[in-house]
């Protein structure tokens, strides 16, 4: 991938899409983790938090990078990557942000490090994928997420809430994503890369399959949990009455 050709420029572009619709947990997170500091320490412990968090992230990705030349990793990332576009559709939240509040500027930075850690997981597999190598662009891929994840927590909460379609194109950018990853597996070359003759319709069939397979389910899970939640609702009314 040659630097700001074509190609560089839609990989980045998809990175910053991943960060904007990945980063919103994380950040209300590092919020929450801080939220109990005295107001002058605040500032300070989410700023070199999230530095902190970045960096760990920031390896975590150049590792996975180097992971998914092993032949056949690349094709359980992509698998992997569905589901996390998948259930970035049908997940609803909860008391998944309720987690341990610090009263210490050490003790906010390592939650903080330790929370990011194990909550980026689909970023990291989500920029790996979209950079598929190209160091630059994972290390631009996280420069870019720090100012969304220290500033941008409440922004991208309130874009989301008035335009949904967001989580949805940010879904369908992690199934393309996915996608990607397959078709460039390297134990699939003889399916996926010329001069096999079906390998045009291969590559397009999964890209369909995988971004059709996410919203169709998305939607049909999210149909089936709004006629639960109605029909619960029914029921105790008649309980009620």
């Amino acid at each position: 991938m040659e630097l700001f050709s074509t190609p560089w420029w839609s990989a980045l572009l998809a990175i910053v899409l991943i960060d904007l619709v990945l980063a919103g947990d994380n950040a209300i997170v590092i919020a929450l983790a801080a939220r109990n500091l005295p107001p002058d320490l605040q500032k300070r412990a989410i700023l070199w938090g999230t530095v902190g968090a970045i960096a760990v992230r920031t390896a975590m990705t150049l590792i996975v990078v180097w992971l998914l030349k092993i032949p056949g990793l690349m094709l359980l990332g992509g698998l992997g990557l569905v589901w996390i576009a998948y259930k970035l559709l049908v997940d609803t939240g909860g008391d998944e942000h309720d987690g341990p509040v610090a009263t210490t500027f050490w003790g906010a930075m390592k939650t903080i490090v330790i929370a990011d850690a194990l909550m980026g997981i689909d970023n990291v597999l989500g920029v790996a994928g979209a950079a598929n190598g190209n160091m630059t662009l994972v290390v631009l891929g996280m420069l870019i997420s720090v100012p969304i994840v220290v500033y941008g927590s409440q922004l991208v909460l309130q874009l989301v809430e008035r335009f949904p379609i967001i989580i949805h194109l940010g879904a369908a950018v992690l199934a393309f994503t996915a996608a990607k990853m397959i078709v460039s597996e390297k134990l699939l070359a003889d399916v996926f890369n010329p001069p096999a003759g079906y390998a045009d319709l291969a590559r397009w069939s999964v890209y369909v399959m995988c971004i059709a397979g996410v919203l169709g389910a998305g939607w049909w899970a999210a149909k089936r949990a709004a006629e639960h939640s109605s029909a619960a609702v029914d029921n105790n009314t008649g309980a009620a009455q």
